[in-house]
């Protein structure tokens, strides 16, 4: 029972302490798009974890470890997203809903290197039942994940302000979420 505890123990701060990133970034996406697209957009982001868990899992069975400094080309998606918003930043035009879900994804995927880095040697340590326990593990906080993003951006304080400055700042949020994926990818 011990050892259940530690492996459940373990993943949940591996879990917390790399999608912490992962967190801001789509409750900032959330705040930028209507309510009925959220479903669609939790599930692009669901995807995008569960491809990192899979890379992971993948490349933790083969024993390789990628460079985490690969990673760091994940940086072009978010300054791309911040270019993109800022020259859109005036268009009253809504963008259409499947950008926004490749946007989440995209993003998602670029802010996984330090999830890939941290979730590959825990895959491994704990051997097949361990690695279920963990993605279960992971599955659970991820429900709680979504529905702590959607809670902050329905709650009509916070998305009163957040559609004020949204689209103000979302260009600016991108091309910081691309240093900092340079900044945790390399090392400098």
């Amino acid at each position: 029972m011990a050892h259940v505890l530690t492996i459940v123990d373990v993943s949940v701060l591996a879990y917390l302490a790399t999608m912490i990133d992962n967190f801001a970034a789509f409750t900032g996406q959330l705040a930028l798009a209507p309510r009925e697209r959220f479903r669609a957009l939790a599930q692009s982001q669901s995807a995008a974890v569960a491809l990192l868990a899979g890379i992971a899992a993948f490349l933790g069975s083969l024993l390789h470890v990628i460079p985490l400094a690969v990673f760091a080309l994940g940086a072009a998606a978010p300054w791309w997203l911040g270019w993109h918003a800022w020259r859109q930043q005036h268009d009253a035009n809504d963008e259409p809903s499947a950008k926004r879900m490749v946007t989440v994804f995209l993003v998602t995927i670029a802010l996984g290197g330090d999830n890939v880095a941290v979730w590959l040697p825990l895959f491994r340590l704990y051997g097949i039942s361990g690695l279920a326990l963990t993605l279960a593990t992971f599955a659970v906080c991820h429900v709680f994940f979504l529905a702590s993003a959607r809670f902050l951006t329905t709650h009509p304080a916070l998305r009163r302000r957040s559609d004020r400055v949204s689209r103000l700042i979302a260009p600016w949020l991108y091309g910081l979420l691309g240093v900092v994926i340079v900044l945790e990818c390399l090392p400098f």
